[in-house]
């Protein structure tokens, strides 16, 4: 039997939450031993960036969110480009596919999320590819660099993933079509009119959106690559290449067999702790509780990934830290518009207010329940959407000055002076949440 590594932590996963764990960890725990495993060989970067490795081909040590040293200067044994084949939550054991054996006292799975691909033929055809890794980035600049004419590509999906694929290929040079299910873009992150600002600006591009529809199938050409994308009507689109962007899933393959709790992720309670004993969750794996919904949800989001691990590396190392709740929120900035959303953007019916004004190309939008702010979509302007999301984040009641929410002058000198001294000491935008301080969710 081969030798069995013991490590006092054990974190599955070099993203956001694992990094925020272990930096927790190091807080209280200078010495314990610590591994990180990470299927990807890379040191942690910041995956809303692999955008900007495609357009640009931004230099990895720049996509970096923490310095090189990190792991040696945390002493951190890294196993990256490693995979975790197996868990024993029994045995605290952990089976690597080079045949090496950790046991931990300590578990974080911070696997984060694979790719939803959808049932249809053409999938393995050289052309089609996936948009959520540093890998996937990679092969793409590949097969651009070497098709030396342009491209004409498909994208199935048009959500954060695909927006984001779209604008660097066009940056590329390539000829885009965006495939979308629903009936507009980016539905899941912001409202009607904000979609429809948005869908403006990517069709302003020379992007072609079709909507209410989806790619059926892919047809290849004699020597293996794409020739074209089917669409549901039987409409075929001329392409060379494929992108699939309908969006990520938890990726559970390592407890699939096992009793722990899990939905459409693993439950965590508020100590990011699961149902099974010395066993942490965080980041796109884990439902956590959601501080609009006020119960736990998948929010696949950089900063909730972040302060998740945060939380379970407390936890892990003796601490206690409670999880005061994340919810959706997106800063991001597709062909030129800065946009943020976050909470309900789309109130389920007639009990919410909604307040918002737009003119000139800029739209504000702020949800009310109670007088408290349970949504808000900020497109063109969001100078001032910080300080309407830590309105939100501390539920403070706006109903005295809620009007004031989404006007051009609005700013901290419109809130009462109790609220600004004692609440919104931290004034940056949603952004600024992140680890990296790069935009959220791109």
């Amino acid at each position: 039997m081969d030798k069995i590594e013991k490590t006092k932590y054990l974190i599955v996963g070099n993203s956001a939450g694992g990094i925020g764990a272990a930096e927790a960890i190091r807080e209280l725990d200078k010495s314990g031993t610590m591994v990180i495993v990470s299927d990807e060989p890379y040191p942690a970067y910041s995956r809303p960036l692999i955008s900007e490795y495609l357009s640009s081909h931004r230099p990895l040590e720049r996509m970096l969110f923490r310095p090189p040293d990190f792991y040696e200067s945390n002493n951190i044994r890294t196993l990256l480009g490693g995979r975790v084949a197996e868990v024993d939550f029994g045995k605290h054991t952990a089976a690597l596919e080079s045949g090496e054996m950790l046991q931990w006292q300590k578990l974080l799975l911070a696997t984060g999320g694979v790719p939803i691909v959808p049932d249809i033929e053409g999938l393995g055809l050289n052309g089609v590819f996936n948009f959520i890794a540093l890998d996937d980035a990679m092969v793409i600049d590949d097969f651009l660099t070497q098709y030396r004419m342009q491209v004409r590509a498909v994208i199935i999906g048009g959500g954060l993933i695909g927006v984001s694929a779209a604008e660097a290929l066009v940056k590329r040079g390539a000829r885009v079509t965006i495939v979308e299910m629903k009936e507009r873009v980016l539905n899941t992150i912001l409202d009607e009119e904000a979609s429809s600002l948005e869908a403006k600006v990517i069709v302003g591009a020379g992007v072609e959106i079709i909507t209410g529809h989806t790619v059926s199938g892919i047809n290849g050409n004699l020597l293996g690559g794409v020739r074209s994308a089917v669409l549901d009507d039987g409409r075929l689109i001329d392409c060379q290449m494929v992108v699939v962007a309908i969006g990520v899933r938890p990726r559970l393959e390592l407890v699939a067999d096992s009793d722990i709790k899990k939905n459409r992720g693993l439950v965590v309670d508020r100590f990011m702790a699961t149902s099974q004993p010395d066993v942490y969750a965080c980041g796109d794996v884990a439902e956590a509780y959601d501080f609009i919904y006020g119960e736990n949800r998948l929010i696949p989001i950089w900063p909730n990934a972040y302060l998740g691990g945060r939380v379970a590396g407390f936890n892990m190392a003796g601490g206690r830290a409670e999880y005061p709740g994340g919810t959706a929120m997106n800063s991001m900035k597709y062909f030129g518009v800065d946009t943020v959303s976050a909470g309900m953007v789309t109130p389920p019916d007639g009990s919410y207010e909604v307040i918002k004004a737009e003119h000139n190309g800029i739209y504000k939008k702020v949800v009310l329940r109670d007088g408290l702010i349970v949504g808000m979509v900020f497109v063109g302007d969001i100078e001032k959407s910080g300080i309407v999301y830590n309105l939100m984040k501390e539920r403070v009641d706006v109903g005295d000055f809620k009007g004031a929410l989404v006007t051009d002058g609005f700013g901290l000198a419109s809130l009462p002076e109790e609220i600004w001294r004692q609440k919104l000491a931290i004034t940056a935008s949603p952004a600024a949440c992140q680890p990296d301080g790069s935009p959220a969710g791109k």
